[in-house]
């Protein structure tokens, strides 16, 4: 739709962008009124791209295709309508369709090591500011990337990539009329990284060792074909291949070993682009052909009037070999003569033992048989009674922890209930840790005993704690704890465990996140609490507290996160320390304000400039001045470390133009520099010109005005001046008017005119395509006039 504005009801704003059409309308009370359109207060008669139209009472100025010369105030008058509207030409950056499609769909993929170049051209009204973001961050200038930006195009630049460089790119093209985001992605392909570590043997025997390890993190972009498998033996400085296997399997087993002798193994992944460095092994050493190694007790399971039924479990050695089975061997308690059980290894785990002699207490043990021989024996069993079964004591009542220290735990219980004809003879305590699932004996009681303490712990150590009542038949069955018993926590006061990696002054740059951590001490555990500037953080900060330690972070920092930070620990007993910082966020300086220019002394020139917004917050910052003497000269210091807003320069030389560019700058940086736009000149003394009117004059006497130097066509480069210059002769002298494309310029701010005794000149300040068009200079007196035409071509700034 075509944006309109009925001028005739209210003082209205259209905003149009560039190359989309517009329309403003205007309704009068008669249809014989002949209305009259102005543009920032000039009578329009004629301009490119506009067309008046009338229809009836309605009229109407149309644009069919805006641009930037099009922007400003639109006044209608006719009859008695009298009244005002604003067009503005919004042109935001804008890229070509097919190349921003390519970007989006297509990610760029870079080996390791290349260099990578993204560039991105862009139109629209500038100044654009184009910046390249990663991960929600803004990317800087540093030693491997570079960040360009010229008035039609931005570039990163990364001189030698790697896989950290991988992923998500955005590019903000910001104007006054709007932004662009592009979204880019970068893929980095390397050579994989070593396979995941340790390498762990998985079967070891005199002839055989099965490594295993896992796959690379990282696979370099690409996937791992396969792995290299190498061994070293101890002692030896070369490295012997043992072969590859798939990338699916990550285990390897070589039968070329000796018994006992010991090797390093490596492993490293390959894929299309090279292969990785390796992962090595421990000293690894093969099995000799041993003997098993030594059961566990063995346990009584039952006994009667002259057997008693043993059991055990395989050792956790097995030797080089299987095992073929068990000697199983008795002794009377208090001798130590051990006879055996069986003539032949018995291949169970399980032995009913006979020919006991009644009410006699005895002791087994068993060892483990295989091919190398029979291994070392088990230690005795608890000692038994060759008797019938009796029953055994009932569980004990109440079993609690009364009390508990940083290093014991003390437990209390009650009797078994009374049962007819079964005496108590004494209590057993035993313990596990909540690791394991094996129980141990502490403790052995008397029957008076009802309270036991467990000594010899760490703080903080968890444990299962039961007790059997003892019986002649017996010990009854456990009672258990229902939960995990344990030492208490030893009294520590708060304490900041502050070190070196711990700053007292942090400078960081906005945008960048601040992350501090603290390890501490106490307990009980204290409580942790942040404060800035003596009040609670901000909501964007984030606390974490764990493990000895409290981390503050915030992700992106502002200004506003400058100052104090304070950890303060506290405890119940109302113990406190705590720990201040100071934090300074700081940036490149924004640019300095508007320049002024002031001839205090004759042939200096005093510089003067708004201060930086940056001042307000940074006390290093200082100011550079330089200047130049042609539009397109180089830039040449003036002063530097300059810490007011104010410069003078004394070596003006008159006649002469100069530019001048103040630079803001801190320890991280320079702001973008803030210009002068028009050039500074003194004049020559008057004496030295006053021969030249004389001359003029009476050389041309009552002449019409003709041009002595025509004006020529220019091509110059967008963003740069143009001087159109001529000479005119006449008498009396000229008037000089200048048009472009038939209107005047006379009142137009971004023309700059000049006429020195006939030499007629006319700038254009920082040309741009809308500057393109047939310029016309006008010499007029009493006696004529004359007219001086020339075409102004605009090509871009590659």
């Amino acid at each position: 739709s075509v944006p309109r504005c009925y001028l005739n009801k209210q003082l209205a704003t259209v905003r149009v962008l560039k190359g989309d059409p517009a329309e403003l309308s205007c309704t009068v009370s008669k249809d014989n009124v002949t209305g009259t359109w102005f543009k920032d207060g000039l009578k329009l008669t004629s301009m490119d791209g506009v067309v008046f139209e009338k229809k009836g009472l309605v009229h109407k100025l149309i644009i069919n295709k805006a641009e930037d010369i099009h922007a400003g105030k639109y006044r209608f008058e006719g009859g008695d309508v009298k009244t005002e509207a604003s067009i503005f030409v919004e042109d935001p950056p804008q890229v070509d369709k097919v190349l921003l499609k390519n970007l989006t769909n297509v990610p760029t993929v870079a080996k390791a090591g290349e260099g990578v170049k993204l560039r991105i051209p862009f139109e629209g009204r500038g100044p654009i500011r184009a910046a390249w973001l990663k991960d929600r961050m803004e990317l800087g200038n540093d030693t491997r990337i570079r960040v360009d930006k010229t008035d039609t195009c931005t570039t990163l630049c990364i001189s030698s990539c790697d896989r950290r460089d991988c992923g998500d790119y955005k590019v903000r093209l910001k104007n006054d009329s709007g932004v662009l985001e592009i979204n880019l992605k970068l893929m980095v392909i390397d050579k994989p990284q070593p396979p995941a570590g340790p390498i762990k043997v998985v079967e070891r025997s005199a002839n055989n060792i099965t490594i295993q390890w896992k796959p690379p993190k990282d696979d370099g972009g690409k996937p791992v074909q396969r792995y290299l498998v190498e061994r070293q033996q101890v002692g030896r400085n070369d490295w012997e291949a043992l072969g590859e296997t798939p990338r699916s399997c990550t285990s390897f087993t070589t039968s070329k070993v000796e018994e006992e002798m010991s090797y390093y193994f490596r492993v490293r992944a390959v894929n299309t682009e090279g292969v990785s460095n390796a992962l090595e092994s421990e000293e690894v050493k093969a099995a000799g052909k041993a003997s098993p190694g030594a059961p566990d007790p063995p346990e009584i399971i039952s006994t009667s009037r002259d057997t008693i039924t043993i059991s055990w479990k395989a050792p956790c050695k097995t030797g080089a070999s299987q095992i073929l089975g068990y000697v199983v061997q008795k002794r009377k308690k208090g001798t130590v003569t051990w006879l055996p059980v069986t003539n032949v290894p018995v291949k169970d785990k399980k032995l009913k033992v006979p020919s006991l002699k009644k009410g006699v207490q005895y002791e087994f043990r068993v060892a483990a048989v295989n091919a190398a021989g029979t291994g070392q024996p088990s230690d005795p069993s608890e000692p038994a009674f060759a008797q019938d079964p009796t029953k055994s004591p009932g569980q004990v009542q109440d079993l609690k922890v009364s009390s508990s220290d940083s290093t014991s735990v003390t437990l209390t219980w009650n009797k078994p209930e009374v049962q007819d004809g079964i005496d108590v003879k004494g209590y057993e305590v035993e313990m596990r840790p909540c690791n394991s699932l094996s129980w141990t004996k502490c403790f052995t009681l008397p029957a008076e005993s009802t309270s036991c303490r467990v000594q010899g712990l760490q703080p903080r150590e968890k444990l299962f704690l039961r007790v059997r009542a003892l019986g002649d038949g017996g010990p009854g069955e456990p009672s258990e704890l229902e939960a995990c018993a344990g030492a208490a926590a030893a009294v520590v006061s708060p304490r900041l465990l502050i070190d070196d990696t711990v700053k007292s002054f942090l400078l960081i740059k906005a945008g960048n996140p601040i992350r501090v951590k603290i390890p501490f001490e106490g307990s009980p555990e204290p409580v942790v609490t942040w404060l800035k500037d003596g009040l609670p953080l901000p909501s964007q900060a984030v606390v974490s507290t764990e493990d000895g330690s409290t981390q503050l972070l915030l992700r992106a920092a502002e200004f506003s996160d400058s100052g104090t930070y304070t950890v303060q620990l506290g405890d119940e007993l109302g113990k406190r320390e705590t720990f201040s910082f100071q934090v300074q966020i700081a940036d490149i300086p924004q640019p300095p304000g508007a320049i002024r220019l002031e001839e205090n002394v004759p042939n200096t020139v005093t510089v003067t400039w708004d201060p930086s917004a940056s001042e307000q917050w940074d006390k290093n910052l200082y100011y550079t001045v330089l200047k130049r003497e042609s539009q397109k000269g180089l830039w040449h210091m003036l002063g530097d470390l300059i810490y007011n807003n104010k410069f003078t320069f004394t070596r003006v030389l008159p006649g002469r133009d100069y530019y001048f560019r103040v630079v803001a700058k801190n320890d991280l940086g320079a702001s973008d520099p803030s210009d002068t736009v028009q050039p500074w000149r003194i004049w020559k003394k008057k004496a030295e010109f006053r021969v030249k009117p004389q001359k003029y004059r009476g050389v041309n006497q009552n002449q019409p005005p003709r041009f002595l130097v025509p004006l020529r066509s220019h091509v110059v480069v967008t963003g740069s001046e143009c001087h159109m210059s001529c000479a005119v002769g006449g008498h009396p002298s000229p008037k000089i008017t200048w048009y472009k494309d038939g209107r005047d310029l006379s009142r137009d701010p971004n023309y700059f005119c000049t006429n020195d005794f006939g030499v007629c000149s006319l700038v254009v300040l920082g040309v741009t395509k809308q500057d393109e068009g047939e310029y016309m200079v006008e010499a007029s007196n009493e006696v004529g006039h004359a007219y001086s035409k020339a075409f102004l071509a605009i090509k871009g700034n590659s």
